[in-house]
């Protein structure tokens, strides 16, 4: 079974073709025939070492992915769904060691496995799983209520996109930034005001809201930069794990592991896709020989949608 991965960290030249042995289904799970898997940012992280901690009691070889879509091929026993081999779904994956989703074959258990959504290819689905739960975890944990404010950064990824079609869903007054360029974008996806991105985040989301927004959901990683945006007492949710105790507000870290296992999850985001609330967005396909390739344009910026490796 081939698969992408590598033995050392390092560049995007690390990642290689690998023969992997193909899994079987215990109880209570599913074997996925992987089309599309989608590459991310924290695939990235996991490659460069960033994420080494994470892997150090695991042996190589790493493979990478946390997001895949493709069709059921073998069902385990005491199956717990009505999921049946020929079914078309999508998962979030929790990749450890050589059991990530840059992979032909992969077994999951089947509570973290969903249909995907009606009228759209497994390459479109691939984009969902990861950050669209990323994307309502992020608003769970801000618990914020219709009517209230939230501010929006790295607006045109696929976690700030999301956030703000799941914001505006839930009743919430969204600003976003954005570059010039993204500007359509952007309030293509519902925000209600958006601002220059940029190092004077905060003072450029004060201009629109003097008092602070009551809540902030960093995509960009901007940190201390953002904090001033939010109001005494409001709510910020950071993507990895920043905080900072500053004017009562609560920090939140969002680690979308924790939401592994939660299919219904998948199937109201599946919904929202079917409702038109989110728009998936594949920026371009690769080989999974070119699966470097992929990381480099990743890693220099400015892709919108998700790169999506075709097995």
């Amino acid at each position: 079974m081939r698969a992408v991965g590598f033995f050392e960290f390092g560049g995007p030249e690390v990642l290689q073709l690998l023969d992997l042995p193909e899994g079987q289904p215990g109880p209570g799970q599913v074997r996925v025939r992987v089309h599309a898997a989608t590459v991310n940012p924290t695939d990235t992280l996991l490659r460069n070492g960033s994420r080494a901690q994470a892997l150090r009691e695991v042996s190589p070889p790493h493979v990478p992915g946390m997001d895949v879509a493709g069709v059921i091929d073998a069902v385990g026993p005491d199956n717990p769904t009505d999921l049946a081999i020929g079914d078309k779904v999508m998962a979030m994956v929790d990749n450890q060691g050589s059991h990530g989703g840059y992979r032909e074959s992969i077994v999951l258990s089947a509570d973290a496995v969903a249909r995907i959504p009606e009228g759209v290819s497994l390459i479109e689905a691939a984009t969902l799983p990861m950050n669209g739960l990323t994307a309502k975890q992020s608003l769970d944990q801000l618990a914020l209520k219709p009517g209230q404010t939230l501010a929006v950064t790295g607006a045109a990824g696929c976690y700030g996109g999301y956030v703000i079609q799941l914001a505006k869903q839930a009743g919430l007054h969204v600003i976003a930034d954005a570059s010039p360029a993204d500007v359509a974008l952007v309030r293509s996806f519902g925000a209600d005001t958006v601002v220059p991105r940029g190092k004077d985040i905060a003072a450029q989301i004060r201009q629109v809201v003097p008092n602070g927004v009551d809540a902030l959901a960093d995509g960009s990683y901007q940190c201390e930069l953002t904090l001033g945006a939010v109001r005494d007492g409001g709510g910020y949710a950071s993507v990895r794990g920043w905080s900072m105790a500053q004017r009562g507000i609560v920090c939140h870290a969002t680690w979308v592991r924790q939401y592994n296992h939660r299919a219904d999850l998948l199937r109201q985001l599946r919904q929202c896709v079917h409702d038109g609330v989110i728009t998936l967005r594949v920026a371009d396909t690769y080989d999974p020989a070119q699966a470097a390739e992929a990381h480099r344009r990743l890693e220099a910026g400015g892709t919108r949608g998700r790169l999506v490796l075709v097995f």
